[in-house]
């Protein structure tokens, strides 16, 4: 009977084990898949576009950013492996347990029908109950015969099912086997693709440093030309709060400065526009991000430090931006070649929709989430189709990537 409830437990431990191994390799296989994929989209929308004009810092830009994901696939791959190599570990000495259960199983099982055949040989059933002293006696004897019948067809269901277990640990061993085989090809692949974009990498980085002094020159003159629209914009706001808070009848007796006076509908507008932080929808149906939000430092030139005022989408050609929540078109600021950059006001809550070729709205609409409100430019020297979302909270800058959904 110990031997029954061995197989039990050996069972159930070995069913609760597999739940919780299979939540982490779950996650490691979602992982990976969207790394391959963010893979995927960056070859198609940084790589596979032939460039009027070729820039090997944006180019260095674009490789290192697909070296990182790489990187990002090759871990997780690895993490995958060596996951599975424990699991086979363990199914493997499970599986040498199991065999050594079933064999003694087995071994106790043909004892008893042994002993069990000996003893018919010498006495029959009925002679056992008969040769009792009294009526007690062959009672207990025969609920004695009952008990162990019994006892020899559990034992024997018992060899059934520790057959079964013992096929299924078999079932899940290959099919790890073959995972892990599958994980190792995958991974001796980005090994090779990843050896190429550094050959690739050494390249540019030997001609960037040949023309350096010029690839410092424009970068320099890109930092302060992205200054300029930056102040720009930061003046537009403050005269539209301006202008914004004159249309209210009933101020306030203290209004702050560079702030919007709300009232009771842009209240409940901003209110939910803050719940939905974290939650907002991308301002592009597809794409990547290329560059954060923040002051970072240039990849390529240290001592040289960007001050990302949004973040930086790449997507298809042909893409619209999309509204990323309810609201109203604040202005839609025009620039150098009549790329625009229109606002949408939510409470007081801005979001800004840059380097646009042409708008679907205009200053005064009324803006529903998701709604398409302009063509994305795109670069005919580089081929980049590249949005820049900026978000604010008044004239206060705020980082996108907090608002809006992880993908």
């Amino acid at each position: 009977m110990k031997k029954i409830f061995l197989h039990i437990f050996i069972f159930t431990f070995s069913f609760l084990s597999i739940s919780i191994n299979a939540q982490t390799k779950a996650e490691l296989e979602q992982q990976r898949k969207k790394y391959k994929k963010e893979i995927n989209q960056l070859n198609k929308l940084l790589f596979s576009e032939q460039k009027k004009e070729k820039n090997a810092l944006e180019e260095l830009r674009d490789l290192n950013q697909k070296i990182e994901l790489r990187n990002k696939l090759l871990a997780t791959i690895e993490s995958e492996t060596k996951l599975l190599s424990r699991k086979i570990n363990i199914n493997e000495s499970k599986l040498k347990k199991l065999k050594t259960n079933l064999a003694s199983l087995k071994e106790d099982y043909a004892e008893m029908i042994y002993k069990s055949y000996k003893s018919k040989s010498q006495q029959s059933r009925l002679m056992f109950l008969l040769s009792s002293q009294n009526f007690y006696q062959a009672y207990k004897r025969m609920e004695y015969m009952k008990q162990y019948t019994k006892f020899r067809k559990k034992q024997g269901e018992s060899i059934v099912v520790q057959t079964k277990v013992i096929e299924s640990v078999i079932d899940s061993l290959n099919i790890q086997k073959t995972e892990k085989d599958t994980l190792l090809v995958f991974e001796k692949n980005q090994k090779t693709e990843i050896e190429n974009d550094k050959k690739n990498q050494e390249n540019l980085i030997s001609t960037i440093k040949k023309r350096e002094n010029k690839y410092k020159r424009d970068l320099r003159n890109k930092i302060k030309e992205d200054k300029l629209i930056a102040v720009r914009i930061d003046k537009l706001i403050k005269e539209e709060i301006v202008r914004a808070n004159r249309k209210i009848k009933n101020k306030p007796k203290t209004v702050k400065r560079n702030e919007f006076i709300l009232s009771p509908e842009a209240k409940v507008l901003a209110a939910n526009f803050e719940s939905n932080k974290g939650k907002l929808p991308w301002p592009i149906e597809q794409g990547l991000i290329t560059r954060k939000f923040g002051v970072q430092p240039h990849p390529t030139f240290p001592g040289i430090t960007i001050n990302s005022t949004g973040l930086h989408f790449v997507t298809a050609k042909e893409s619209d931006a999309e509204a990323i929540f309810d609201g109203e078109v604040l202005n839609i600021l025009v620039g150098s070649g009549g790329i625009k950059n229109v606002m949408v006001r939510h409470g007081n809550y801005i979001s800004s929709y840059n380097n646009i070729e042409s708008s679907y709205v205009k200053k005064g609409d009324k803006i529903k989430t998701g709604q398409k409100i302009g063509k994305i430019f795109t670069d005919k020297v580089s081929g980049k189709t590249k949005l820049v979302f900026s978000l604010f909270k008044n004239t206060k800058r705020l980082n996108p990537s907090s608002w809006i959904l992880k993908r």
